[in-house]
């Protein structure tokens, strides 16, 4: 038996839909805490989910993690429960959970949701949150085998979202846009390491290419140190270099949805 259930969907907070999956739960495993991971991940964002929570996972405790970020809900994806790291992870494979299962240490075993003695009695084909994921989150918590929700299929058949590319290379810093938040900030799949590898420290510029166009942004340790309305990097609290505008939206301002390519180095390299 576990204490904790996480939850982390796309459902937003202005309907019923969290207190819906809150009620289920309690319904059926009244002594478990829920943790909100958070519920304002973008509609059908998967790769945003799958951010959020790898890199929020390590600071929860060791329970059953639910994410539903679930934008082909109803259709022929499989619903899985997939061990890993101590934890149960709960949710559709569509990717959702692989970056958080990478986190802590892979996964050992899968299984496909299909007992439907595990689920509410009507399950509607529009809301598998409420009535397929959160009831199987619950009778995990309360101590049913992950083994009891199907059958195990194979690891090496999760789907999985493709890693963030990062890399070294000739002086610079080649990453991609990992995710955006509600604020605009970019956050990069280059680390504050490679940086430090690269020789960056803190009061530098750095010299970041956006495609054909290229800027110079200071890196510094928060967005607050430069003035309103500037553009400036830092390292954030996942330990990976973002950009931001202090009361502004860096996104907006560059164009730069998750997936644009990004370079930089700190000095300014031939194109």
């Amino acid at each position: 038996m576990t204490s904790v259930i996480t939850l982390l969907t796309d459902y937003g907070l202005e309907d019923g839909f969290v207190a819906a999956c809150h009620g289920v739960i309690v319904g059926i495993a009244p002594e478990v805490r829920i943790i909100d991971v958070g519920h304002l991940v973008p509609a059908g964002d998967v790769r945003r989910g799958a951010a959020i929570l790898a890199q929020t996972v390590p600071y929860l405790p060791a329970g059953v993690h639910l994410a539903v970020v679930d934008p082909a809900v109803g259709g022929t994806r499989r619903a899985v429960v997939v061990e890993a790291g101590g934890r149960m992870f709960v949710g559709p494979d569509n990717g959702v959970l692989s970056w958080a299962v990478h986190a802590v240490g892979g996964a050992q075993k899968a299984y496909e949701l299909t007992n439907q003695d595990l689920f509410l009695k009507s399950v509607s084909p529009t809301f598998h949150g409420r009535d397929v994921f959160a009831p199987v989150a619950a009778h995990l918590a309360t101590g049913r085998r992950p083994s009891d929700v199907g059958p195990e299929i194979p690891v090496d058949r999760l789907v999985l979202l493709p890693k963030p590319t990062s890399r070294l290379r000739d002086g610079a810093a080649e990453g991609e846009v990992l995710s955006v938040d509600r604020h605009g900030n970019v956050q990069l799949s280059i680390t504050a390491s490679d940086l430090a590898t690269l020789g960056v420290r803190v009061g530098d510029t750095l010299a970041i290419w956006l495609g054909r166009r290229q800027i110079s942004v200071p890196f510094r340790e928060t967005f607050t140190a430069v003035p309103p309305g500037e553009l400036v990097a830092f390292t954030d609290s996942a330990g990976l270099v973002a950009m931001a505008i202090n009361f502004g939206d860096a996104a907006e301002r560059l164009g730069l949805p998750p997936g644009a390519h990004v370079r930089l180095s700190p000095t300014r390299l031939p194109v």
